[in-house]
């Protein structure tokens, strides 16, 4: 999961990038980076860190020009060092920016392919930068001066018959124009919206509705799994579908975690979508447990607010806030390093003693990954003098590695594998847990817009749309070991880089 940005305007462009991606924020808090241009030249900036520890106002001065794209990191697969941050680029041919969410499940492959084939060196380990040249030779088949629409949307058609996995892209072609695709299961999200001003038409895509409306961009459509829309320097617009077989396999997960809930996706409203996994959950505690002694409802903050919230009021229970969160702190789920992660609970939740002390709570997470927090947490509430705690997750069971772009690398990290509901229970120290039906999950998104029908649900199902095997995976955690090792001896480096 990362955050994606681009845009062609009538005037400059930074500023806006900028505040899109601090919309964007809680897609990637690993790194943060923009690329503009004003026709001729690129101008750069990209680090390691949060946006408004990215982008000083020097550094804003120095990104010039009326089109450019931004990116946010986040970690999953290879390195986190500065010189993996995005978005990357290539000069030849046409002068290539890339920014990419997802990941390619054949990613080691086709950077051998690269070299052997295409002479194309990869200087990092990031799998966005193999789809970059990928791009760039599938272009570079055309000698064109300047780049047309057919040519843009043949490479892209090529690409699709070379990458396999989630890719959302968005490239800018330095001179020509702004570039956005799908891959042709459209597991990651991608919208396109426009603006109309007195100097003209400004255009942009992003990984969520809500980075345009929230500057003053109409919502025009999302990009279609496969689809390539191509933005001219000048303003004209042209689409075409570029997969042979497309069909829509989003991934069901941005609307249990990732999305904001003020986004819409694919036509679904991501707060209404939760609301409706919440009065699911209710109904499935009011058919399984009709004599619970449930007193209180409470959120764990702040992506189950919603859930939580219609749980309470299907239940006809109270519904309370029991945890005052620090904003200060970042997600924990996508914070890089499980020790943070655990070091980084307590300081991002205190709990109000005064809605727990002798009462039976029910606490609502979205989704209980490695256990680790939902364990914390739950002693929380004992030791604020809950009587009894249980615990309910709007998703249903986690229990397979994700190898589409969220970090949830292997199996055996995952605390719902090989694992009953009442095991996992005890694990996190609950008297009950319930958790979500994977047709309750479906149903709450689909209810929003019944022209989806098949979602990429693998880490609840084990089944992967791409056909990965055994193999796959125990190369996957190999190279994430290696990566995990090459990681430790970059820190130092990076720790010096105070620029």
């Amino acid at each position: 999961m990362c955050g994606i940005i681009g845009i062609l305007s009538n005037t400059p462009v930074n500023q806006e990038i900028y505040d899109g991606l601090l919309v964007l924020q809680h897609r990637g808090q690993d790194a943060a980076g923009m690329v503009t241009s004003d026709g001729k030249r690129l101008y750069i900036r990209r680090k390691n860190g949060l946006v408004t520890d990215v982008f000083r106002e020097n550094h804003m001065r120095r990104l010039l020009g009326n089109m450019g794209v931004g990116h946010l990191r986040y970690p999953t697969a290879g390195s986190s060092s500065n010189s993996e941050a995005q978005p990357f680029y290539v000069n030849s041919p046409y002068g290539i920016s890339l920014a990419h969410n997802g990941n390619l499940t054949n990613a080691h492959e086709l950077k051998k392919e690269l070299y052997r084939q295409d002479r194309r060196h990869i200087n990092t380990t990031s799998d966005s930068e193999v789809l970059l040249n990928i791009f760039a030779q599938e272009l570079q088949k055309f000698k064109a001066y300047r780049v047309e629409p057919e040519e843009v949307f043949s490479a892209v058609a090529g690409l699709h018959k070379r990458c396999v996995g989630a890719y959302a892209v968005i490239a800018m072609i330095t001179r020509d124009g702004i570039v956005g695709f799908r891959d042709p299961n459209g597991i990651r999200p991608l919208v396109f919206g426009k603006r109309e001003t007195e100097n003209g038409t400004d255009y942009m895509l992003a990984s969520e509705s809500v980075a345009l409306v929230t500057q003053g961009y109409e919502v025009v459509r999302d990009i279609e799994p496969g689809e390539a829309i191509f933005i001219t320097h000048d303003g004209q617009v042209h689409s075409k579908q570029c997969a042979e077989n497309p069909r829509y396999n989003s991934c069901i997960f941005e609307y249990v975690y990732f999305a904001r809930p003020d986004s819409v996706i694919d036509q679904v409203y991501v707060h209404k979508a939760r609301m409706r996994m919440g009065h699911n959950l209710a109904e499935k505690v009011k058919r399984e447990w009709k004599n619970h002694d449930i007193d209180v409802v409470i959120p764990i903050p702040d992506t189950s607010r919603t859930s939580a919230h219609e749980m309470a009021i299907t239940l006809g229970v109270p519904y309370r806030e029991g945890y005052i969160k620090n904003r200060y702190i970042g997600r924990t789920f996508i914070m890089p390093g499980q020790t943070l992660r655990k070091k980084s609970v307590r300081r991002k939740l205190n709990p109000l003693d005064i809605e727990f002390k002798g009462k039976n709570i029910m606490l609502v997470d979205d989704s209980i990954v490695r256990g680790t927090t939902s364990r914390e947490i739950v002693q929380m509430a004992r030791d604020s003098g809950a009587n009894k705690v249980y615990f309910a997750s709007a998703s249903p069971a986690i229990r397979f590695p994700n190898i589409y772009g969220i970090d949830m690398p292997a199996a055996h990290e995952l605390i719902a594998h090989n694992r009953t509901e009442e095991e996992v229970a005890t694990e996190i120290g609950a008297d009950r847990l319930v958790y979500q039906e994977i047709d309750d999950m479906i149903d709450a998104v689909t209810a929003g817009n019944r022209n989806l029908k098949n979602f990429d649900c693998s880490v609840f199902t084990g089944e992967y749309i791409t056909g990965e095997n055994d193999d796959y995976f125990s190369d996957l955690e190999i190279r994430r070991k290696d990566d995990k090792k090459e990681n430790e001896k970059m820190v130092a480096i990076d720790m010096s880089d105070t620029d």
